[in-house]
């Protein structure tokens, strides 16, 4: 499932395509012809994401809303568009305030549909402070992660207390910081909380910058590869039975709440 930043790129790729002028909104696969048929024509005035949640503002007030999921992805094709090649849930053509011409398709997604703002914002009052927007607030989440006795391996990937963190930036940033998955959150302290949340900022934002995962520092990108090709370069994450870059200790492997998870024992102690 893609993390966040994916989809803060893909909103900033969406806003300086789009944003300032009227598109073309279709359904090929016929599943969102309903929505596409209100969107259409419509002015886009910007595209933003909050976590994992992809969010397209119409004039009108409507808003598009697209959870990628598992399954869903965008790709970008040259003008004049040929015939939707598979599942295309959704097309969008459109040209923003550069007057150059796009056109983008949508498949797979778990979730695409029309909200107003109303139900956008009920959709987000449910989601976590997200570490790449200016409004989020750290201290939502710390509030619920120092009262909770979940791991805090979970409680990273809980997106009603976090917004946007996966599976990669879960185990990354708990291996940067020497904290064990499995540490209950009421056991972490504020100095480490504000480490951590400081960290995924900045890890986070490079994902937005460069379209890829970095997490390893540059004096530890040495021996073992990418655990596959055009994979990021990791610590722990789908290392294990592999030594530690840092220590040498081998990776270890469990399953939290039906997501696997990857740890060093000796440089992330219980």
């Amino acid at each position: 499932m893609p993390e966040g930043h994916t989809l803060h790129r893909l909103a900033k790729e969406h806003h300086k395509r789009f944003a300032g002028g009227q598109v073309r909104v279709s359904s090929p696969q016929g599943r969102f012809a309903d929505g596409a048929a209100r969107l259409d024509g419509q002015t886009l005035l910007r595209a933003d994401a909050w976590g994992k949640h992809l969010l397209h503002h119409y004039d009108s007030g409507a808003v598009l809303h697209v959870h990628l999921g598992l399954y869903g992805k965008f790709t970008e094709s040259p003008l004049p568009l040929g015939e939707p090649v598979g599942e295309v849930r959704m097309r969008l053509i459109g040209a923003g305030r550069s007057g150059e011409f796009y056109g983008i398709d949508l498949r797979g997604p778990a979730a695409c549909e029309v909200l107003l703002e109303p139900e956008v914002d009920a959709l987000t009052a449910r989601l976590g402070p997200d570490p790449l927007r200016r409004d989020a607030d750290p201290d939502k989440a710390w509030d619920r992660i120092r009262r909770s006795q979940r791991p805090v391996g979970a409680l990273l990937m809980d997106q009603k207390i976090l917004a946007g963190v996966g599976n990669v930036y879960r185990a990354e940033v708990l291996f940067r910081h020497g904290i064990s998955p499995q540490r209950s959150g009421n056991r972490l302290d504020r100095a480490e909380w504000d480490a951590l949340w400081a960290d995924l900022v900045e890890l986070m934002k490079v994902g937005v910058r460069r379209g890829k995962i970095v997490v390893v520092r540059p004096e530890d990108d040495h021996g073992a590869p990418a655990y596959a090709k055009d994979k990021p370069r990791t610590y722990v994450y789908r290392r294990v039975g592999e030594p530690c870059r840092l220590c040498g200790a081998t990776v270890l492997h469990s399953v939290l709440d039906a997501r696997n998870l990857f740890w060093c024992p000796d440089c992330q102690p219980r």
